[in-house]
């Protein structure tokens, strides 16, 4: 008997509505055929999962089309009709299928389209018909809305930030569409959407006060006939109808079972409201508190240029606050190609004056003149086989240079590394790849929000988020939201 033939695919993007940029199809990277299982082997993504369960359930996994980039602003609309296309002719040329597994993020937005997530789904199920088994993957910082749930027959959401479960997610949902190519299951949903917008400074998982709302997540799935259920934490920089709390119930069949399972969750949610307060310090004061700790690595959280979120990584605020209150022992990571070259041009050994970041727009503040001397030059380039943040194995900041800065004699050196490219700080490797210990320093600066945790948790002593300016910033009132609902809690109160 032949086994059953199930697509992988993957289009994937983080979209800010308040950068500075747009996106275009240059930004992305895109992997076809036989390049897909040679990326995503030996990681810890969705994809990896799609491609294992086909040893685990016995069928046939046809890598067709992978294609992401790292969070940043609203997708060109000729970079999403490329896409879109790309997506639908590549499974179109996959051959006879018995069902499509696709990873996408969830917030995904495009000049042409305000829930491009949808659209790509929409246009897959146009193509395949209404039969054919066909089950994605979100991640939780999505803007979900009707019409992906219109068009897939189950939805399967991370349940960690850090997201650590993407494999997982991954497993799940091929064991979900092999049970239905094998007639075992018949999936139904229950969506629920909340007025509601969670901050991000809340959506670590693992933390109260939304800690056991997820933790009773997987005990819900044991219950007979719950095949998934799943919330959404919202992404509150995508400016769009369906941004907002979210929850997605998936059954075998019975509907009234999704429906009690996704009010209840649904409610206690919103019961949760009250204990979502935001108090977080200035920049100032959390750079004191980083000196003042007893003991190093501390970690200062500049949420403002959360390169996770689609910021510029070049925000300055931390920079200079840490330059102006005479602290040591400190790393900093910019996206800055001019200054990198320029040390790359100085060589190893070294010593130049720079100004450094601020150069990408008018968000994350102005260039900071730096003296420092050429500690490191680099690839950029790391690989990463824990389980962390995204999932990913090979990580690439681009060329990459290191400055060290001592102001006096009697202190120890700090760092600047300037990128070639904006990199998230998923993990310690892209500090000791080019050299940098992170367990030995006194202040870690992490251009982030929750994502670092994974990666930073087992070596630091503390943390504090500093309440940035910049793409990212976690106060909503520094934008003007134009297309979100108007009875969204979570924009009022500041």
């Amino acid at each position: 008997m032949n086994k059953p033939r199930i697509a992988i695919a993957q289009v994937y993007h983080e979209s800010n509505s308040f950068a500075a940029a747009s996106t275009p199809l240059a930004a992305f990277r895109v992997l076809r055929g036989a390049e897909i299982p040679r990326y995503y082997t030996g990681a810890h993504n969705e994809v990896t999962g799609f491609l294992e369960g086909a040893a685990v359930h016995g069928y046939d996994a046809v890598p067709t089309l992978c294609a992401f980039a790292t969070p940043s602003g609203v997708v060109e609309a000729a970079a999403f009709d490329w896409l879109a296309d790309a997506l639908v002719e590549a499974l179109r040329a996959a051959g006879p299928l018995d069902g499509i597994l696709l990873a996408l993020h969830g917030a995904f937005v495009s000049h042409n389209h305000d829930n491009a997530d949808a659209e790509f789904v929409r246009r897959v199920r146009a193509t395949f018909g209404p039969q054919l088994p066909f089950v994605v993957t979100h991640d939780p910082h999505s803007s979900i809305g009707q019409a992906v749930i219109d068009n897939v027959d189950a939805l399967v959401v991370y349940k960690t930030n850090p997201h650590v479960d993407m494999r997982e997610r991954g497993l799940q949902a091929a064991s979900i569409i092999i049970r239905m190519i094998r007639s075992e299951v018949r999936p139904v949903m229950a969506y629920r959407s909340l007025p509601m917008m969670v901050n991000i400074v809340h959506q670590h998982t693992a933390s109260p006060p939304l800690r056991d709302l997820w933790a009773s997540l997987p005990a819900l799935e044991r219950e007979p006939g719950v095949l998934a259920a799943s919330l959404s934490l919202c992404y509150q920089y995508s400016d769009v109808p369906a941004m907002g709390n979210a929850v997605v119930v998936v059954t075998d069949g019975n509907q009234a079972q999704a429906d009690r399972i996704a009010d209840d969750l649904a409610a206690r949610l919103w019961a949760l409201r009250e204990d979502l307060d935001v108090r977080i310090p200035d920049v100032a004061t959390a750079v004191a508190t980083a000196r003042a700790a007893p003991a190093g690595p501390f970690v200062i959280v500049d949420i403002g240029d959360n390169v996770g979120g689609g910021s510029a990584a070049d925000a300055t605020f931390v920079l200079a606050e840490l330059l102006r209150q005479d602290a040591d022992g400190w790393v900093v990571v910019l996206a800055d190609p001019e200054a990198m070259r320029a040390c790359h041009a100085a060589g190893v050994g070294a010593t130049l004056s720079l100004r450094v970041g601020g150069k990408t727009d008018h968000l994350h503040g102005e260039p900071v003149a730096v003296t420092g001397r050429v500690k490191c030059l680099h690839d950029g380039r790391f690989e990463e086989r824990a389980a962390r943040h995204g999932g990913v194995r090979w990580g690439d900041q681009g060329l990459t240079a290191v400055l060290e800065v001592q102001a006096h004699p009697d202190h120890q050196p700090s760092y600047i590394v300037l990128t070639g490219t904006r990199c998230a700080p998923m993990s310690l490797h892209q500090l000791q790849s080019v050299g940098i210990e992170p367990a030995y320093m006194k202040i870690l600066t992490v251009k982030a929000a929750i994502a670092w945790k994974a990666a930073y948790e087992p070596v630091m002593t503390g943390f504090v988020v500093a309440d940035t300016p910049g793409a990212t910033t976690v106060n909503p009132k520094r934008w003007t939201y134009r297309k979100v609902r108007r009875d969204l809690w979570g924009l009022e109160g500041w």
